[in-house]
Formats: structure tokens, C-alpha cells, sequence
């Protein structure tokens, strides 16, 4: 039984983790954070293609920085 357990709590962590990863992203969707100018955009006829270039650069700097901080 004590293997069910643990199992059942790390699902639990995993569930909140990604709820929690939803809503910072929703939370980043209405502050723009979505369209900063490095980010690459090329539209034609009917296939459009983004690669948020800056948006990926700027949370790696933020996320390494909570990682490092909560770390020390």
C-alpha cells in the first residue's frame, strides 16, 4: 500500500504543478507577454508560422533567476 500512496501524491504535485503552469500562462497571455518584438511571426496565403524567440529568452532568464534564489 505504501507505493499507491506515494504514487497517488506525486500525481497529486504533478496535477497542481501543471494547473499552476496553466495559470502563470493565461497570467502571461493578458500581460502581451506573447508578442514581444523578438519574436518571429511569418504569415502567407494559409500557413502561419510563430517562434516566440524572446518570450522563450526572457522566462529561461526569469525562471533561472527563482531557480538560483530559491536555491541559496
Amino acid at each position: 500500500m505504501p507505493a499507491l500512496e506515494s504514487l497517488g501524491r506525486m500525481l497529486l504535485i504533478g496535477g497542481g504543478l501543471l494547473a499552476g503552469a496553466g495559470l502563470v500562462l493565461i497570467l502571461f497571455g493578458r500581460l502581451g507577454l506573447g508578442r514581444l518584438p523578438g519574436d518571429i511571426f511569418i504569415q502567407r496565403d494559409n500557413i502561419s508560422f510563430y517562434f516566440p524567440l524572446a518570450t522563450m529568452l526572457l522566462v529561461s532568464i526569469v525562471l533561472t533567476l527563482l531557480v538560483n534564489l530559491f536555491r541559496r
